[in-house]
């Protein structure tokens, strides 16, 4: 494990229109690559000039050559076919029920599933990761999707099995190619790297967990699973340069909406106890979350980051309400193995969530700001 990070973020930035724009010009085949590149090139250095502004210690590109947070892993191969998801997921805003947030690529979530056996076409985020080498002024990072996440969106019984023997042997060929990235950006020099969206809050409810159960999959089962292949992922890696962090989302598709609720006491022990990793960031912005006594099955030498300021609203928190909440959090696990972010993304999708570019530069500076006098 490297630096602490006390300031933390989970990586995604609000694009500019610029961006949103030269992204549906080049898919409908209006404009080139390599114009939208140079789009891309200028929005990520005014990104990194943001977060160097703000003072937080390690840079993201905002993921701004993504259509959405884990369409990289979808373009990396082949082996996806036209399937509605195997489970429908119902989104919520505050006003209630709402349609699926609808981002091109995002084929881990919408419209496609794993029909054929996977074949990789290329590195997953080699497109991204080395112009941020070259111009981040400090430690960068890399977000990626979990191997939990992408078998659980695109794992279909009655497809993916006419081509898999089972859950566990998809797993194992998803765990293996971001086993493989893992190692390509630690030799790139990426300070830390990011595992977003296992879907371990789909074992929170209920509702969820029955769904699973009519397309016969236990879920108890597949939590030993997919423990286990995010565990995979970072077999044989150099552990002495880089942070390895996994962050559990609740959902951020756009328009503040959100699909997963209930407290982390169910898979607290399994998943923090058993998850191989130096840090959590987990979503505590909301009552949806319920209370931090899961933190006590936090392992001594992880750090919990608390996601405390929403990225779902641009009303800015008070400092003295998240130090409140920061010593509430260490009757349960000790300040010294505590961090701060925002809850999730700005931009999961390319949508990004209803704030401004001010309201997001606030909320960064307000989580370094607590962050410094908390653990000065």
């Amino acid at each position: 494990m490297a630096a602490p990070f006390r300031a933390d973020h989970v990586g995604s930035l609000l694009r500019p229109q610029e961006v949103l724009d030269a992204h549906v010009a080049q898919a409908q085949g209006k404009d080139s690559l390599a114009h939208l590149r140079e789009v891309e090139d200028r929005a990520i250095l005014t990104a990194i000039g943001l977060q160097k502004q703000v003072g937080l210690g390690v840079f993201s590109d905002g993921e701004y050559r993504r259509a959405a947070w884990a369409s990289d892993f979808a373009e990396s191969v082949d082996g996806y076919v036209a399937s509605a998801p195997p489970v429908s997921i119902q989104w919520h805003t505050a006003s209630g029920p709402v349609p699926p947030p609808l981002a091109p690529a995002q084929a881990t979530t919408f419209g496609q599933v794993i029909g054929e056996k996977l074949r990789q076409k290329r590195r997953i985020t080699a497109h991204e990761s080395g112009f941020l080498k070259q111009h981040a002024p400090g430690p960068w990072k890399m977000t990626m999707p979990a191997a939990s996440y992408v078998v659980a969106r695109a794992y279909k019984p009655g497809i993916t099995d006419r081509v898999y023997a089972g859950r566990a042997e998809v797993l194992k060929d998803v765990a293996g190619i971001i086993n493989a990235e893992i190692k390509a950006l630690i030799g790139e020099g990426a300070a830390y790297i990011q595992l977003d969206n296992p879907h371990y809050p789909d074992y929170l409810m209920e509702n969820r967990r029955e769904q699973w159960r009519a397309l016969g999959i236990d879920p108890e089962q597949a939590l030993r699973e997919d423990v286990e292949a995010d565990n995979a992922c970072l077999q044989g890696i150099d552990r002495s340069a880089v942070t390895i962090a996994m962050h559990l989302c609740r959902g951020n598709g756009g328009r503040a909406g959100w699909h997963s609720e209930g407290a982390y006491d169910p898979i607290a022990e399994q998943v923090f106890g058993g998850i191989e990793v130096d840090r959590f960031l987990l979503e505590y912005d909301s009552e949806r979350a319920g209370g931090f006594e899961p933190l006590a099955k936090v392992p001594r030498g992880k750090v919990v980051v608390l996601g405390l300021v929403t990225t779902k609203a641009g009303v800015l928190e008070s400092e003295e309400t998240l130090r409140q909440r920061i010593d509430a959090a260490t009757a349960h696990c000790p300040l010294d193995q505590l961090a701060l972010s925002p809850q999730c993304g700005f931009a999961s999708v390319m949508e990004g969530n209803p704030l401004t570019w001010d309201e997001q530069r606030r909320k960064l500076e307000l989580v370094v700001e607590t962050a410094r006098k908390v653990w000065q």
